[in-house]
């Protein structure tokens, strides 16, 4: 087995906002999942709004609300008023939001996440590690999560010290110095390619597509291990030219790429609202029929994938 860097003190503290046990869609076996908070990208049709931020924002759960008026009654500032028989939250407002979160007797009032040192989040971690014995492991996710680079490479390595598998979810918007540093500890990458056209990549993520590109080709070739995907998103990447494009590129990095096209997601709209924020549609489209999504896996095999992944 190939050594390992040396590895430091897993003193790194980070901000996590999800665990998802027993998860099956985010690498092989039974896995652990992850969530970092903070990304650099803003996609307007993000699955994990509640990722984007690097900070714990406030969330409000009116499904979970009582209408007791305590947070109403701890706010000094009007940052949570009750206007119009509903609860109402202006996040701007000076409030010391943790006096306002414990005063909830339901946690219909709470943060979108928690800080966490490496050896707490492995402590949950290892609460399913019974199962990663039939090959499962701990997938990295977020937002994205090399913006809290430190705190996902000690992570890594905490992990790999115990002999568990290691996946990461990621658009590989980041140095290639973080790039080399961590993918000694992975088993399993798998990185986004949303769309080939930079203009439109900047429309819809905000940042260019010209890094992503760079290191996609890299870990094409410097790691066994990758399935690249694109989401399909109605209007936006869910086009054939989009996906003619990304396979072609994909095809010229390494013949033998494994490559997935994601159904679009639409039970990411729910999550807006308890953020106060907007969601790219109006009206939430549906997911794609198998018919449909034959089609772009006709398109990729006409371009040149020999690996298309397909669940």
């Amino acid at each position: 087995m190939k050594s390992l860097p040396e590895q430091p003190i897993t003193t790194s503290k980070g901000y996590i906002f999800d665990f998802k046990r027993f998860a099956t869609h985010d690498g092989q076996g039974i896995r652990t999942t992850v969530f970092l908070k903070g990304c650099p990208l803003h996609c307007a049709w993000c699955q994990n709004p509640e990722g984007l931020s690097p900070k714990p924002e406030i969330m409000y759960m009116p499904n979970n609300c009582i209408h007791c008026l305590c947070c109403v009654h701890a706010s000094k500032h009007k940052g949570v008023t009750f206007t119009g028989h509903r609860i109402c939250v202006d996040r701007s407002q000076p409030e010391d939001w943790h006096a306002i979160v414990d005063a909830c007797p339901t946690t219909a009032m709470r943060f979108d996440a928690k800080q966490y040192t490496v050896d707490q989040a492995m402590k949950e971690v290892r609460k399913d590690k019974a199962f990663f014995k039939y090959g499962g492991g701990l997938t990295i996710s977020g937002g994205e999560p090399f913006f809290q680079f430190d705190f996902l490479l000690a992570l890594l390595q905490a992990a790999k010290r115990e002999g568990i598998h290691t996946a990461i979810e990621t658009t590989l918007f980041t140095s290639l110095e973080h790039i080399q540093k961590a993918l000694p500890y992975l088993d399993q990458v798998y990185c986004d390619y949303k769309c080939w056209n930079d203009d439109q990549h900047r429309s819809y993520t905000g940042v260019s597509n010209q890094t992503i590109l760079k290191n996609i080709r890299y870990v094409l070739n410097h790691h066994n291990h990758v399935i690249v995907r694109t989401p399909l998103i109605p209007q936006m990447t869910a086009t054939d030219e989009n996906i003619r494009k990304i396979s072609e590129f994909l095809v010229s990095c390494n013949p033998e790429v494994h490559y997935e096209i994601l159904n679009y997601n639409p039970m990411a709209q729910a999550k807006y609202a308890y953020l106060d924020m907007e969601y790219c549609f109006e009206e939430n489209p549906k997911l794609y029929s198998a018919d449909q999504m034959e089609h772009f896996y006709d398109i990729a095999r006409k371009s040149g994938i020999k690996h298309l992944v397909i669940e």
